[in-house]
């Protein structure tokens, strides 16, 4: 089984900057892709950027520009780069890695870290 353990959430003003942080340990394979996800009060959860194990990344488009998701494969990490934060970036803020087993019986899956809150406010 693999753990998460999230960082780096906290209250901030607009126009501010955070960088968040997700590392993951115990027994996998591999790590194909990384994600940011994110959920306000009220609204579906979203994906806010996701990188390869290649490099390549996608982002939502209300934070491109904004936002840079990078990954440390030595360390198992994963982080998000933000950049001129806006009210409307306020949510719980969760990493999802995709596992890939040491064993055929567990496979592949996803794991989800605990969520950090991340607020935008002045």
């Amino acid at each position: 089984q693999v753990q998460l353990v999230e960082s780096g959430g906290e209250l901030v003003q607009p126009g501010g900057s955070l960088r968040l942080s997700c590392a993951a340990s115990g027994n996998f394979f591999s790590i194909p892709t990384m994600a940011w996800y994110r959920q306000a009060p009220g609204k579906r959860r979203e994906l806010v950027a996701e990188i390869t194990s290649g490099g390549n990344t996608n982002y939502l488009e209300s934070v491109k520009g904004r936002f840079s998701i990078s990954r440390d494969n030595a360390k198992n990490t994963v982080f998000l780069q933000m950049n001129s934060l806006k009210p409307e970036d306020t949510a719980v803020y969760y990493c999802k890695l995709v596992i890939v087993s040491k064993t055929t019986i567990v496979g592949v899956y996803d794991s989800w870290g605990q969520g950090t809150q991340v607020t935008v406010s002045s």
